[in-house]
């Protein structure tokens, strides 16, 4: 190298350490999750615009969204709508068993579960439920459909290949976002009980009942299966706590997030819990150890972006709202909330 060269080298590197330790001082960091995304759906079937449970199946790698009296399916990668789910009165959620090409929603106001299958998205049957049949997800160790119902606190337990309910189990309780830990045990919040409750799926029976204070009133819920924690988020007040699954301690402190929490992620590949919240927050916690976590970003989203999923292979994460208006005061109703503006409904990606 050149004399010439040399100093222009030395030069470079000293511009760039100036800007590393200028980007330091200031407190930068990498880029964190950022939207990437915004698909547009359309109106659903008879108006309305009521939108609960998103969720990604990694098999098919497809995304499904719910909207009340319809069922989008959409491509995960093109984010393209390739079928809908219609003739529905209320859904929440859904839970697909790929062997059987069975997809199972919950629908609430119908208080059944709807069969469709996953290459046409034709409703195939109906299975009696109960009112506020709510979360609902597939357990592939037992093979069986656990469809929670709100209002009567209940949970129904269905098996998928012969679409029976097998039994209605009492929980004691308001359930809410479940999950399944991949060894035959289900753990569901009871919002209105301030506790989290463990299922055998395989005896279909209560095992565990643990207290999640000081969080209260828990909504949402995902686990790292491999480490045995519950990440557990609450409204009131607004918090996410971790959970020892084996043992219902609680691990580490309460970390404070937004209002209206309904939703929890883990992602194994990245460490990282994320919770939505209806304020128009994502709040993300990096696992560092099995005992130890801390807040890494809190994400601004919309305003009732509180359902959310994610692409384990991509790590993004996807929530959906829509457009809000208050309708004008009436008698009956002095003081309205605001609704969902028919036809408004959209998904927002996030990424790094």
């Amino acid at each position: 190298m050149t004399t010439p060269m040399r100093r222009c080298f030395a030069a470079c590197l000293a511009v760039c350490g100036c800007l590393l330790l200028a980007a330091l001082a200031s407190g930068q960091q990498a880029p964190g999750y950022h939207l990437l995304h915004k698909v547009s759906l359309p109106a659903a079937p008879g108006g309305g615009e009521y939108f609960d449970y998103l969720y990604f199946d990694p098999g098919s790698r497809r995304l499904f969204v719910s909207q009340g009296t319809a069922f989008h399916v959409l491509d995960g990668d093109s984010l393209k709508i390739l079928g809908t789910v219609t003739g529905l009165k209320r859904d929440h959620g859904v839970a697909v068993v790929p062997a059987l090409n069975r997809g199972f929603i919950s629908d609430g106001d119908a208080a059944e579960v709807a069969v469709f299958d996953l290459k046409t998205f034709q409703i195939t049957r109906r299975i009696p439920t109960a009112k506020d049949s709510d979360g609902i997800l597939y357990d592939p160790v037992s093979k069986r459909v656990f469809c929670f119902e709100g209002d009567p606190n209940s949970v129904s337990i269905i098996d998928p290949a012969s679409e029976k309910v097998l039994k209605t189990l009492p929980l004691g309780g308001s359930p809410e976002q479940a999950v399944a830990d991949g060894k035959g045990m289900i753990y569901d919040n009871l919002a209105d009980k301030g506790e989290v409750v463990a299922i055998n799926a395989a005896t279909m029976r209560v095992v565990s009942r643990w207290p999640v204070a000081p969080a209260g009133e828990p909504t949402a819920m995902a686990m790292d299966r491999a480490h045995r924690r519950l990440f557990i988020a609450g409204r009131k007040p607004a918090s996410m706590i971790v959970m020892n699954a084996d043992t219902g301690k609680l691990v580490g402190p309460a970390y404070p997030i937004g209002a209206r929490v309904d939703s929890c992620t883990f992602d194994a590949g990245t460490a990282l819990a994320a919770c939505s919240t209806g304020d128009g927050t994502i709040h993300i916690l990096h696992e560092d150890s099995p005992n130890r976590f801390h807040i890494v970003q809190t994400v601004k989203t919309e305003a009732g972006a509180k359902t959310m999923t994610f692409d384990p292979e991509t790590h993004r994460l996807f929530v959906d709202t829509a457009d809000f208006a208050t309708p004008a005061a009436t008698a009956a109703q002095p003081h309205p909330r605001a609704a969902a503006k028919p036809g408004t409904l959209h998904v927002l990606v996030y990424g790094r």
